[in-house]
């Protein structure tokens, strides 16, 4: 199986705020960012495996600045981990002030993707990463970091339930 560089499934989108995306404050709400950070990093998941995808997990989602009506908003994602049906996308979130110019880093999410065959079932291998930089292997290997972390979290929380017996 070939594999795919992290470059080939990069993607960067944009957005303009409008009304409908803000509280009356003409603050964006946080759901509609994350819906958009949802949707870049299941672009980036598709296009490395080209098959379906879902959403496993957020595994972190941190706010930095406001978003306001009239501004665009950027989301940066990439490719970070894949392992053997999953993938970890990060997505960085910028604003822009159209008419100064101003940007601000909005806020930043690390996002598990599983892909799917037709029929639902998870994929039984994905196709490897192919890191091209020194960046790349950074977020490769800080992605390896948090998803030991995550399977861990998971086996405790696992444990509890089954001792509470739920």
């Amino acid at each position: 199986m070939q594999g795919h560089p992290v470059s080939e499934t990069r993607v960067v989108l944009s957005h303009l705020m409008l009304p409908q995306d803000a509280n009356p404050a003409g603050n964006v709400h946080g759901g509609v960012i994350m819906k958009y950070i949802d949707n870049a990093a299941g672009v980036v998941a598709v296009r490395h495996s080209r098959t379906i995808c879902v959403t496993a997990s957020i595994d972190r989602m941190d706010f930095f600045e406001p978003m306001y009506i009239g501004e665009l908003l950027t989301l940066k994602a990439s490719l970070n981990t894949v392992g053997t049906t999953s993938m970890e996308i990060g997505v960085c979130v910028e604003g822009e002030n159209l008419l100064t110019g101003e940007k601000k880093h909005v806020a930043s999410a690390y996002l598990t993707f599983v892909a799917l065959y037709d029929e639902g079932a998870a994929v039984k291998k994905l196709p490897p990463l192919i890191l091209e930089t020194p960046e790349d292997e950074r977020r490769n290997d800080e992605g390896k970091y948090r998803k030991a972390h995550r399977l861990e979290e998971k086996q405790k929380m696992l444990a509890r339930r089954q001792k509470m017996g739920v």
